[in-house]
């Protein structure tokens, strides 16, 4: 168990939760996605209409309101009124659960040692993710799923970040107290802010980042790497 002090109040740390995509994981790589393809193009869509109609309905798909990718696809051609081929859905969606397989086949080893050393402290941690089903279907088969103590996938919970519901089922799924947590997250959906306002303290993870992006961000403790909130905890011991 750590602490640390804040407005001359000694707060103890008792948990540590992470987000996932940009966080633990990355997407990207040298400025492209690892996986990149085109479901508009697919689905015989103009690119602009899809990405828009797929826009609306992020928070309807992290929070669990479309069960499925399939069920969302199926609306937004429903919405702009056009026919639809069934497999070419299909097809889709197989694409994007391999897609988003791949960012979890290379995890960064030092954000695994961080975590384990966040552990060895009687530290609990816990993850909080905005996801839809098909993106953490490789979840499970990770090096990371073993080492957290609870995990949070928003479509399972039927609230997303930065609801402050999320962070108080983290909070309650371990037993902690939201002043007595940490959130490491890269600022996406409103997070940080989320966090601060359930009554976490929110880091900012800039390590995937390129900086214009980072920078954007402010109010928050910038994390260069996942190792640097180790100093963090271990100074106010």
């Amino acid at each position: 168990m750590r602490f640390f002090i804040e407005k001359g109040e000694l707060i103890i740390i008792e948990a540590v939760f992470f987000d996932l995509y940009e966080t633990l994981i990355t997407e990207w790589e040298n400025g492209k996605k690892k996986a990149d393809f085109s479901p508009a193009t697919m689905l015989g869509i103009e690119e602009d209409v899809f990405k828009s109609e797929w826009k609306k309905r992020r928070e309807q798909r992290m929070d669990g309101f479309f069960p499925n990718a399939k069920s969302c696809l199926v609306d937004i051609f429903h919405t702009l009124k056009r026919p639809y081929n069934i497999k070419d859905i299909e097809t889709v969606i197989e694409n994007r659960i391999q897609a988003k397989i791949i960012p979890f086949q290379l995890i960064d080893e030092e954000i695994i040692e961080t975590i384990m050393q966040i552990k060895r402290m009687d530290i609990k941690v816990g993850l909080v993710s905005n996801c839809a089903p098909e993106e953490v279907v490789a979840w499970d088969d990770t090096s990371l799923a073993q080492l957290f103590d609870s995990v949070i996938f928003s479509y399972k919970v039927n609230c997303a970040k930065p609801n402050k519901e999320i962070y108080d089922i983290a909070c309650s799924n371990l037993n902690v107290l939201p002043k007595h947590s940490i959130f490491i997250g890269d600022g996406g959906s409103n997070e940080l802010e989320g966090a601060r306002k359930a009554g976490l303290k929110a880091f900012h993870a800039t390590w995937f980042q390129p900086l214009f992006i980072s920078e954007k961000i402010s109010g928050f403790p910038k994390l260069n790497k996942a190792s640097d909130i180790l100093p963090f905890i271990k100074s106010n011991t």
